[in-house]
């Protein structure tokens, strides 16, 4: 189920009650109700960002919710499912902030590979109804996420949009790691998400932490 890089900080979890039932829970809801990400992609976060890999974390909160969105990555889509209001927002911004040219797609999957953890609170949700997941144990399971990256030796960027995000601040030592805080890219935030320059100052700190800066260019 875990790819194998992840087994030795989160394979305890896969043997709590919680997450037993969460697992009952999804059996049920995939054969009772269309559910996304598909089973496969489920866990594409982790599977394109090694533990060992992680530079940087960034938190979403809720997988997509329409047809061919969500597969795996907080914010991202797959051609040729047009970005959303939220992704189109961090688009701009970062174009503002580092003048990366906005991309004609929305898979953010060349960041994951560069160590960027595209990891959503909640990983799957039910068709059609945001939030459907919330409280069904996934929550604590990807806090036992930040908590392993945390828990690293070595330093990484935690980058926490919004009220949501900026709560899991607290598992997060901030003696060895970097948090960027923002307001969230969606349409009801971009007036405070816009000119927050969160790319540059990611870029700033991996670079002091000893890290290859990330290449935000998407193509």
């Amino acid at each position: 189920m875990l790819p194998s890089s992840w087994l030795a900080p989160l394979g305890p979890e896969l043997c709590r009650p919680y997450f037993a039932e969460l697992q009952s829970f999804l059996k049920s809801a995939r054969q009772t109700t269309e559910v996304f990400p598909p089973e496969h992609e489920v866990f594409s976060a982790l599977e394109l960002t090694a533990f060992d890999d992680v530079k940087v974390l960034l938190l979403g909160q809720d997988p997509y919710h329409d047809d061919g969105q969500a597969h795996g990555l907080c914010f991202s889509v797959k051609p040729p499912t047009k970005p959303p209001p939220s992704l189109r927002n961090i688009f701009h911004e970062l174009h503002a902030d580092v003048g990366t040219a906005i991309p004609g797609h929305g898979d953010l999957s060349a960041w994951a590979r560069q160590g960027v953890l595209l990891l959503n609170a909640v990983l799957t949700v039910q068709a059609h109804q945001a939030n459907s997941h919330k409280d069904k144990g996934w929550e604590r399971f990807t806090d036992a996420v930040i908590s392993a990256v945390s828990a690293r030796t070595s330093p990484a960027v935690f980058c926490l949009w919004g009220a949501y995000a900026r709560k899991k601040a607290k598992l997060i030592d901030v003696d060895k790691h970097v948090i960027i805080e923002g307001a969230h890219p969606s349409p009801l935030s971009m007036a405070k998400f816009k000119g927050s320059k969160p790319f540059s100052a990611i870029n700033a700190a991996l670079m002091q932490q000893g890290h290859q800066p990330i290449d935000w260019t998407l193509g």
